[in-house]
């Protein structure tokens, strides 16, 4: 299994005359595995609300979802199951996958009850995950219908940092309409994972396969971009990087000597992680330049080897006494799906500060933006929210979440 990594610019000419110019740079990461080498086996960890709230057919359907998942782990595949309410237990001790009737016995005897405390089940779910290490992948599914009433969300966002120093991946779901966007999102972020709604009972089972299939696609984990400048290129000083694939997070940067660092987590065989920074060039002499400096860190479970580097890759500009525009419309893309989130998170901070019509003409800046990508089912909840708001209607809980889902991923049909 090794890296592949590809760097293109907006523009990839740069007027000699200008004084400076901007320019944005996307880079493509993923993994690519040789024709002999199969899916690497999972370490998996279901975290599930069964809280009073999930009572009835909620439970009844997370349980079906969960029952199905297990029939589809395969040999080598290791899982273990915590259920929390106001507190947290392990239902499913962390085990290889060879009794699987037993595994969902345990999991159908799950009943409904008590309150939410999502901070202790990701403890224990990450405690769980990480006392059986070893050439695997290692993820939690943590799903949940509820605020954190029991428990604390800034533990929780530092349990998911510390899960991503381990390179384990948090992944979220949130059931139904009651659950808090903002921290479900943060969890997922800090821990470089996917959020997920599931906005009615018959969708769970989707979502779960999605990120079932989604993780046997690792080839990579625990990977970290590391992006150096040459003299005279710089990042903007605001929000200078950002993944925009396969979802769009905002990703801080931290310095490594001569190098700007972002952690990535996992590197996927199927998908691409697409990164996108913002630079500033200083004015440079004609000729081919190189500005840029690009390289992976990450480790490879197959063989247990850790902190391997990529090949360095040069980012280069042609800069010419006689400026010809190149622009390329992949990186174009990739400009597009970060404004479509911008503009969105802009429409929900208006909206917050009670700015209808505001939060209205951002939504359907996004939904033309949305459609400049192609992508007509967020442009389709992103016009019709801005419309709702515009007739003086309120956002339901459920309008909000889907509008956060929009501004992050392509959503499919």
């Amino acid at each position: 299994m090794k890296v592949g990594l590809q760097a293109l610019l907006s523009d990839a000419h740069l007027d000699a005359n200008q004084p400076q110019s901007q320019r944005q740079l996307s880079i493509s990461i993923g993994a690519i595995a040789a024709d002999s080498q199969n899916a690497l086996p999972l370490n998996l960890c279901l975290v599930l609300d069964h809280s009073g709230s999930m009572a009835g057919q909620p439970l009844r359907t997370v349980k079906e979802a969960a029952l199905q998942l297990v029939d589809q782990l395969q040999p080598g595949d290791r899982l273990s199951v915590i259920a929390f309410d106001h507190k947290a237990k392990v239902i499913v001790a962390n085990q290889e996958v060879t009794d699987k009737a037993q595994i969902k016995a345990k999991i159908n005897r799950l009943e409904a009850a008590g309150g939410t405390c999502i901070d202790d089940g990701l403890k224990l779910g990450l405690q769980e995950l990480t006392s059986s290490p070893g050439k695997r992948v290692a993820q939690v599914f943590m799903l949940t219908d509820g605020e954190n009433e029991h428990g604390d969300n800034g533990r929780c966002l530092e349990i998911a940092k510390v899960a991503a120093e381990y390179g384990v991946t948090f992944n979220t779901l949130g059931f139904g309409e009651n659950w808090n966007q903002d921290v479900l999102e943060t969890i997922a972020d800090a821990a470089n994972g996917s959020l997920a709604y599931i906005e009615a009972p018959d969708q769970a089972l989707r979502e779960f396969e999605r990120l079932l299939q989604r993780a046997q696609s690792v080839g990579l984990t625990n990977a970290q971009l590391l992006l150096q400048l040459t003299p005279g290129a710089r990042l903007a000083d605001l929000k200078p990087l950002a993944q925009v694939a396969p979802e769009t997070i905002e990703l801080p940067v931290q310095r490594e000597g001569d190098f700007y660092g972002v952690r990535l987590g996992d590197l996927l065989t199927d998908v691409p992680r697409i990164i996108l920074a913002n630079l500033y060039i200083d004015q440079l002499p004609p000729g081919q330049q190189t500005i840029a400096l690009a390289q992976v860190r990450y480790d490879d479970p197959a063989t247990g080897q850790t902190r391997l580097m990529s090949e360095s890759m040069p980012v280069t500009v042609a800069v010419q006494s006689q400026y010809q525009p190149a622009p390329n419309p992949a990186v174009q893309q990739s400009i597009l799906a970060l404004a479509k989130y911008r503009q969105t998170q802009l429409a929900e901070d208006k909206l917050k500060a009670g700015d209808r019509q505001g939060a209205a003409t951002l939504l359907q800046t996004a939904a033309q933006t949305a459609i400049q990508l192609g992508d007509k089912n967020a442009a389709t909840v992103l016009q019709q929210n801005a419309t709702q708001l515009q007739s003086g209607q309120a956002l339901s809980e459920g309008d909000r979440k889907r509008t956060r889902i929009a501004a992050k991923t392509m959503i499919q049909p």
